[in-house]
């Protein structure tokens, strides 16, 4: 079987991450770009960052895989051809970190551990109450693969949820809503709002003072999606006036998030470097090497991005 030649680009930093995968990956030969590289006999791109000029100096390009979840910058390129497929990124790395993700940051919510925190600062024995799980309403905006999986890790935590996505799924232990006429009743009074949700023109946003002050009073936020999902402006005003106890941030508008901006000194703001899950390199390319072996072998690839609905 003849070995799969994949160019890398767009992500210098993780570079010799994924080359050392993929020494280990028999089969697929991974050639980072680099200026100066004549990719015109190339037919399969990875690529998180666009390249300028990249995609048009390769006339034989089949596909372009993302490695990560999110392919908004991809989609948004007009240099890519409509005909060239992005593949999103589904593997089991990326799905089992942000279930991890989600389940840490829920429980830290469900049991408001900034409390307990501030009294350690200031060693001050302070014991509180909770309520049960199942007396906390988590909502979960995104249920797509990573939504799906999460929503089985806090099932099994035995929280009532609730999930909300353009189109109804079927997802066991959760009560769905679909579509922007089942927003506002998926919204009220939720204790717990968890954003996964790919990044479109619809979704921009919808992190705002309007849809906190449809979750209960007290309720708490987790974006794992997108910065662009938070209106950052109407997050610090929610926290002060009480509609919001506390935020976990994973992601932002501008990052890294500036030294000078206001999220780093909240007291109940929790703030990860946009590291909730990150893709395996193992497990990524031995899932796009299979993509490849298939569509070689005339099957079409699967989780491919719709240009129409942005994701």
């Amino acid at each position: 079987m003849s070995r799969v030649q994949l160019l890398f680009a767009g992500a210098d930093e993780y570079t010799e991450i994924w080359q050392q995968a993929a020494a280990g990956n028999p089969g697929l030969d991974l050639v980072p770009y680099r200026p100066g590289l004549d990719p015109a006999g190339f037919r399969y791109l990875m690529m998180w960052r666009p390249v300028p000029g990249l995609v048009a100096a390769m006339p034989n390009l089949a596909a372009i895989f993302s490695f990560g979840a999110g392919v908004e910058r991809l989609l948004a390129n007009p240099e890519i051809p409509q005909q060239v497929p992005i593949v999103r990124m589904v593997e089991p790395g990326l799905t089992q970190g942000m279930a991890e993700y989600v389940l840490w940051q829920t429980l830290r919510h469900h049991r408001r551990i900034w409390e307990l925190e501030a009294a350690q600062q200031e060693i001050r024995w302070a014991p509180h109450w909770y309520p049960a799980a199942w007396d906390r309403q988590v909502g979960i905006l995104g249920l797509g693969t990573l939504g799906q999986a999460a929503a089985g890790h806090l099932r099994a935590f035995d929280f009532t949820l609730r999930g909300w996505s353009q189109s109804r799924k079927d997802v066991p232990g959760v009560t769905s809503f679909a579509g922007p006429a089942e927003l506002p009743a998926f919204l009220d009074g939720l204790d717990i709002l968890i954003c996964l949700l790919p990044l479109t023109p619809a979704t921009a946003g919808i992190l705002n003072a309007g849809l906190f002050a449809r979750l209960a009073r007290g309720a708490s936020l987790i974006n794992a999606g997108r910065g662009g999902h938070l209106n950052e402006a109407d997050l610090i005003p929610a926290l002060e006036s009480g509609q919001l106890a506390a935020a976990s941030l994973d992601v932002f508008a501008v990052e890294p998030l500036p030294a000078a901006h206001p999220f780093w000194r909240h007291p109940r703001i929790f703030i990860t470097p946009h590291n909730a899950s990150d893709t395996d390199p193992r497990t990524g390319l031995a899932e796009v090497l299979r993509q490849i072996r298939a569509h070689d072998a005339g099957a079409p690839f699967e989780h491919v991005a719709e240009r129409k609905r942005g994701y």
